[in-house]
C-alpha cells in the first residue's frame, strides 16, 4: 500500500509538471516563432531581472518551506507574512528603478507561486500540486496569447503576472489554519538563512547570464540563448519531477536508490536525443533563431550533469546541510559569470554554451567531492 501511494504521488507530480511544462513550452515556442529574436531577448532580459529580485525578496525559500512543513512545523502564516511584506517592498523598488509595472506585478506573482507550491509539496498534497500547476500554465498560454494579440510583446509580462492569481487561494486558506509565530523559526534560522543565501546565489546564477549577455552581445543573441535554455528546460522535466517528489522523502530519511539510477539513465538518453535531433528541429520550427543550432548540442550535455546535481541537492537539503548547496551555487555563479564574459566575448554564442556547461560541471565536482569527504549518509 505504501508503494501504491508513492507511485500515486509521483504520478500526480509528473502529470502536473509534464502537462504544465508542455503548455508553457507551447506558449514560449509559439512566441519565438512569431516575434523577433531581439524582442524574445528583451522579454527574457526582464525575466532575468525579476528572477534575481525575487530571490533577494524571498527570505523564506521554497525548499525551506517543503522541508520544515514535511517535519510538521506550523510555520505557513509566519513564512507568508514575512515574504509578502518584503515582496511588496521589493516590488515598489523594482517599479521605481525600472519604471516597469509589469515586472513589479510579476515579482509578486513569483512570490505567491513559491509560497503556495512549497506548502503543497511539504504537505504531500501532490494531487493538488498537479492541478494548480496545470491551471497556472494554462493561464500562461491563454493570457499570454490574448495579451500578445491585444498589446504586442509588451503585454507578455502582465499576462505572466496574472497567471499566478490562482495560488492566492492556497495562501488565504493557510493563513486561516496557522498562526503567526516568529519563535518557531528561531531553532531553524541557520537552515533557513543558508537556504536563502543559496537561493540568492541561484537566482543570480539563473538570471545574471541574461543581464550580462544583453549589454555585451545584444538582445538578439540573448534571444537565441534564451530559446536554447527553454529547450534544455524541456529536457530536464523528468529530473525536476523527481526532485519535487524525493525532497520531502529525503527530509524524512526515506531514499530510493533504484529510482535515482533510473533517472540518470533516462537523462543520458534525453541528452543523446538532444545532441542528435535538436539542430534539425530548430531548422524546421525556428528559422529566425539560426544561432541556437550552434549551441544546443553543447548545452544538451548539461542535462545529465544537472540531473545528478538535483539528486545531490535533494540529499543535502534533506539532511539540512544547506551550506553545502549554498557553496555549490556560489561556485556556479562565479564560474558562469566569468565564463560568460571571457568566453562570450571571445567566441560569441558558442562561448556562452561552453560557459554554461563548465559552470554546472564545476558545481557537480564540488558536490561529489564534498559528499565523499564530509557527508556520512549514503544514497542507499
Amino acid at each position: 500500500m505504501t508503494n501504491f501511494f508513492k507511485i500515486k504521488g509521483l504520478a500526480a507530480i509528473g502529470t502536473g509538471d509534464v502537462i504544465g511544462t508542455a503548455t508553457s513550452v507551447i506558449f514560449w515556442i509559439y512566441l519565438a516563432a512569431v516575434i523577433e529574436p531581439s524582442e524574445y531577448g528583451e522579454i527574457h532580459y526582464f525575466l532575468g531581472i525579476v528572477g534575481i529580485v525575487s530571490a533577494l525578496a524571498l527570505f523564506v525559500t521554497q525548499d525551506s518551506i517543503i522541508v520544515l512543513i514535511s517535519k510538521k512545523l506550523k510555520i505557513e502564516s509566519t513564512f507568508y507574512f514575512i515574504s509578502i511584506i518584503v515582496g511588496i517592498s521589493f516590488s515598489i523598488g523594482l517599479m521605481i528603478v525600472f519604471y516597469r509595472l509589469d515586472a513589479s506585478l510579476l515579482l509578486l506573482g513569483y512570490i505567491i507561486n513559491t509560497l503556495a507550491i512549497g506548502s503543497l509539496l511539504g504537505k504531500k498534497y501532490y494531487s493538488s500540486y498537479g492541478k494548480y500547476v496545470i491551471l497556472q500554465k494554462s493561464l500562461t498560454l491563454v493570457l499570454g496569447l490574448g495579451f500578445y494579440f491585444s498589446f504586442g510583446y509588451e503585454g507578455i509580462l502582465y499576462a505572466l503576472a496574472l497567471s499566478y492569481a490562482g495560488f492566492l487561494i492556497i495562501i488565504f486558506k493557510n493563513f486561516k489554519r496557522t498562526e503567526i509565530n516568529f519563535s518557531v523559526l528561531k531553532p531553524k534560522m541557520a537552515f533557513i538563512f543558508n537556504n536563502y543565501l543559496r537561493q540568492v546565489t541561484a537566482g543570480f546564477g539563473s538570471g545574471l547570464d541574461k543581464i550580462i549577455i544583453a549589454p555585451l552581445l545584444g538582445f538578439a543573441l540573448l534571444g537565441n540563448y534564451s530559446l536554447a535554455l527553454v529547450i534544455i528546460s524541456v529536457m530536464m522535466i523528468p529530473s525536476m519531477i523527481l526532485y519535487k517528489y524525493i525532497l520531502p522523502q529525503d527530509a524524512r530519511g526515506e531514499t530510493n536508490k533504484k529510482l535515482r539510477i533510473n533517472l540518470i539513465l533516462i537523462s543520458i538518453g534525453i541528452s543523446g536525443l538532444g545532441v542528435i535531433f535538436a539542430p534539425t528541429l530548430i531548422d524546421m520550427f525556428f528559422p529566425k533563431f539560426v544561432e541556437v543550432k550552434d549551441i544546443i548540442q553543447i548545452m544538451s550535455i548539461a542535462v545529465v550533469i544537472r540531473t545528478v546535481l538535483v539528486l545531490y541537492e535533494s540529499k543535502f537539503l534533506g539532511l539540512e546541510k544547506s551550506k553545502i548547496v549554498l557553496v555549490s551555487a556560489i561556485i556556479q555563479v562565479v564560474s558562469i559569470t566569468v565564463g560568460m564574459i571571457v568566453l562570450g566575448l571571445t567566441f560569441g554564442i558558442v562561448g556562452l554554451a561552453y560557459a554554461y556547461v563548465i559552470a554546472v560541471s564545476l558545481k557537480l565536482v564540488f558536490c561529489v567531492l564534498t559528499d565523499k569527504i564530509f557527508v556520512k549518509e549514503g544514497f542507499a
